[in-house]
């Protein structure tokens, strides 16, 4: 046993070694490597897309769990977090970042100010970033980085996985949640929660407390409100929700295809956030023909017009969300908007994007274009 233990602690180190010769004696830049963020979550999809729509535009595509000792190769990671926000070195790569959000100065969020002082400092060590709005590309270009290795391209959405509902397919998913058909339900799809647990430390940045503001607010309008929350960390909200008295259900989705699912059984989709670079929930519920009502947070405003393709209210503004949702409840004349909505989620799919994820790809990896 001690001798098996030993063995794989010197394989290790060997195994590393060897990664690093080996990209090392490829062609320059000749493969890209994929970083999500190690969790089993939204960055952990995107890091599949970006793959996947690499493999489609000639990019040979490494093993992500070679990152730590690629060299001399190009390297994208997914989230600032596992790059900017720590030391890094670039080892003869290309390296390219998601910069999705986080403002300097936001409470409670050190780790903020750390990523923006890091780009700032070592902004010429960066070959690429993708920032997915308007807001953050403003703030990234603030660091003083070159203008031209700035990319400004939406999270994408999987229209053919979030396909627009019908009837049949409403009363499925409800019938498969185990919803009543009489309730109006509103939908949260998110993790607000600290950590990965039960979630009874509210992550602020996320608004749990404004989606309990919110929820009071529309329980007196709307009798037959219920909660659907998806997601892991929902504690916070599910035991808010119980001393309020207002219905909910709590279901762990196994996967992206069940969170499609999930949403053809809810009523409006409501996002109550204060910093967003998303949300991906944005994207998914208008390509499913749910109604969006909104904070205006992240992509969803560049994204999001109120009264033309769902409903767009300030941070905190728990009496405009929830007049937004009562107006959904009362029966507004949703065909147009869900529509328009549908649209803005096509110009946004990962096929849609993938003209602008291959301006971001060219000088930074070798592609094999037409």
């Amino acid at each position: 046993m001690a001798a098996s233990t030993h063995i794989r602690r010197v394989g290790a180190p060997l195994r590393r070694l060897a990664i690093g010769w080996r990209t090392q004696s490829w062609p320059p830049h000749s493969r890209l490597f994929v970083a999500g963020d190690g969790n089993r979550w939204a960055i952990a999809d995107d890091a599949a897309e970006v793959a996947r729509l690499a493999r489609g535009l000639g990019i040979q595509v490494g093993p992500e769990r070679w990152i730590a000792r690629v060299r001399n190769q190009s390297v994208f990671h997914t989230s600032q977090f596992t790059l900017i926000g720590l030391p890094f070195e670039r080892a003869g790569n290309r390296l390219g970042v998601a910069y999705l959000h986080g403002r300097p100065g936001t409470p409670g969020h050190p780790e903020f100010d750390t990523c923006y002082e890091s780009v700032r400092r070592r902004h010429a060590e960066l070959d690429r970033v993708q920032v997915s709005n308007r807001a953050m590309e403003e703030l990234v270009l603030g660091t003083g980085i070159a203008a031209e290795k700035v990319f400004r391209i939406p999270i994408g959405v999987d229209t053919a996985r979030f396909r627009c509902r019908d009837d049949a397919m409403r009363a499925q998913a409800r019938l498969d949640l185990g919803l009543p058909e009489s309730a109006f339900v509103v939908g949260s799809f998110q993790k607000d929660g600290v950590g990965w647990g039960e979630g009874l430390e509210p992550k602020l940045i996320k608004g749990p407390d404004v989606l309990l503001d919110v929820c009071e607010r529309l329980r007196r309008e709307v009798p037959e409100l219920l909660v659907l929350l998806t997601g892991p960390a929902r504690g916070y909200v599910a035991a808010g929700l119980e001393r309020l008295g207002i219905p909910f259900h709590r279901a762990q989705l196994p996967d992206l295809d069940a969170v499609a699912r999930a949403y053809r059984a809810v009523d409006v989709c409501l996002i109550t956030s204060r910093d967003e670079g998303g949300p991906k929930a944005v994207l998914e519920s208008m390509a499913s023909g749910v109604p969006l009502v909104t904070t205006r947070v992240g992509q969803a405003a560049d994204l999001v017009r109120t009264g033309e393709n769902g409903w767009l209210c300030d941070v905190e503004d728990a009496e405009g969300l929830a007049e937004a949702c009562g107006e959904v409840a009362r029966g507004a004349e949703l065909e147009a908007i869900l529509n328009a909505a549908r649209e803005t989620a096509e110009s946004c799919s990962w096929a849609a994007l993938r003209p602008r994820w291959q301006a971001l790809f060219r000088g930074f990896v070798t592609m094999e274009e037409p």
